[in-house]
């Protein structure tokens, strides 16, 4: 098997032509010259799109790079839409599902759609694989690991094992980690699904989700849902999608080793509380982390808790490398008092940041910085 870089420069491009782009351009098609037939591989625009198909078979190949079996990836217009394909393709009134208690916000939001449509919903935290306990009876197990913004990690084979033997499908959202640090398909799981927004597009301008999965038929059925309800991404943002993945690895690894920079100068100082980083020795999650999490890889977020609100937002304001924005896993840093949306449950001075690829230095300096113009003007 060829290294990480090499896949995730090469992943999903055509056979060279000559005089041909090494990447071939969007394909903007509403619908395909069909004649005298109705079949095809593309033969209308919210089926099936060149550009899809390259990017998809590129995810395909990151996620699962063995060949036998062979991985599907859907692609989406946000995770939101691959989160909610999975979730509304697979369940139905009188089914149970178990969610993470502590994932992405918007997750609420879903579970009371979910419920509105007689679906039981279960929720446990992700630390300590608290989500075995909900497993009996349930159709479908839901897994955020590491979990957003709280930086807690599951061990995703257990889980899978676990939920596999009660019959249970199992869905891994792997968007923080990358398939460049954590394949959940090879350690068990049904689906592994991400918002291709953040770090696998990595630069802030592609809203972008997908699903892989082994299954034919869980395949399937993730793409009639995606026909039915016409979610589909647009070619633009296919390609660009496609385009950033060949600098992947190279962002995925400087963004890391500036996160754990990060995250241990954090730990030098007083007002700074509950730094969580899954690469840090004595992080709760770390020893799942190191089994489970490849190359040293353990993610571009930092959490940490500053004393209350108005000393977290000076430290925003003192920023001067980092825009103060909601995403993650981009090429600029970005931070957040992750409160402000009031959808987490997290004190009123935890920060979320997200760590680009900056000079390590100068970015440990500027936070380093803002802390302490922070603390002054507190005075």
């Amino acid at each position: 098997m060829t290294g990480d870089g090499t896949r995730a420069v090469r992943a999903g491009l055509p056979e060279p032509r000559a005089n041909e782009p090494a990447l071939p351009g969007p394909a903007f098609a509403a619908h395909y010259h069909l004649p005298g037939q109705v079949a095809g591989p593309y033969t209308y625009g919210r089926e099936g799109n060149p550009t899809w198909t390259a990017l998809e078979r590129a995810i395909s190949e990151l996620e699962y790079p063995a060949d036998d079996p062979a991985a599907q990836t859907i692609t989406f217009p946000s995770g939101m839409a691959a989160i909610s394909a999975v979730l509304l393709s697979q369940l139905r009134p009188g089914d149970t599902a178990v969610l993470p208690g502590d994932g992405y916000q918007l997750l609420p939001a879903l579970r009371e759609r979910l419920e509105g449509f007689g679906v039981t919903v279960r929720t446990a935290p992700t630390g300590d694989d608290a989500q075995l306990g909900a497993l009996d009876g349930a159709r479908l197990l839901w897994i955020e690991t590491p979990s957003n913004p709280g930086l807690d990690v599951c061990d995703i084979r257990r889980l899978a094992d676990a939920a596999h033997d009660r019959g249970v499908l199992v869905a891994v959202d792997n968007t923080l980690a990358t398939p460049l640090a954590q394949r959940p398909l090879e350690l068990g799981a049904d689906f592994s699904v991400a918002s291709g927004t953040k770090a696998l597009t990595g630069h802030g301008d592609v809203l972008l989700g997908y699903v892989t999965t082994l299954a034919p038929e869980l395949a399937a059925a993730v793409r009639a849902w995606r026909k039915t309800t016409g979610a589909i991404p647009g070619p633009m943002e296919a390609w660009l999608a496609h385009r950033s993945l060949a600098t992947l690895q190279l962002r995925v690894d400087r963004q890391a080793a500036t996160a754990l920079a990060l995250a241990r100068a954090l730990h030098d100082r007083r007002e700074v509380t509950s730094v969580r980083h899954p690469g840090l020795p004595d992080d709760p999650a770390h020893a799942v982390a190191l089994r489970q999490m490849h190359g040293g890889r353990f993610g571009c977020v930092v959490s940490f808790v500053l004393p209350d609100r108005p000393h977290a937002e000076r430290f925003l304001a003192a920023l001067r490398l980092v825009d103060e924005a909601t995403s993650f896993g981009g090429v600029r840093s970005t931070a957040e008092r992750r409160g402000r949306w009031g959808g987490d449950a997290v004190p009123d001075g935890f920060i979320r940041f997200s760590v680009g690829v900056e000079d390590t230095d100068d970015l440990v300096d500027d936070v380093l910085t803002a802390l302490n113009l922070a603390q002054t003007n507190g005075v």
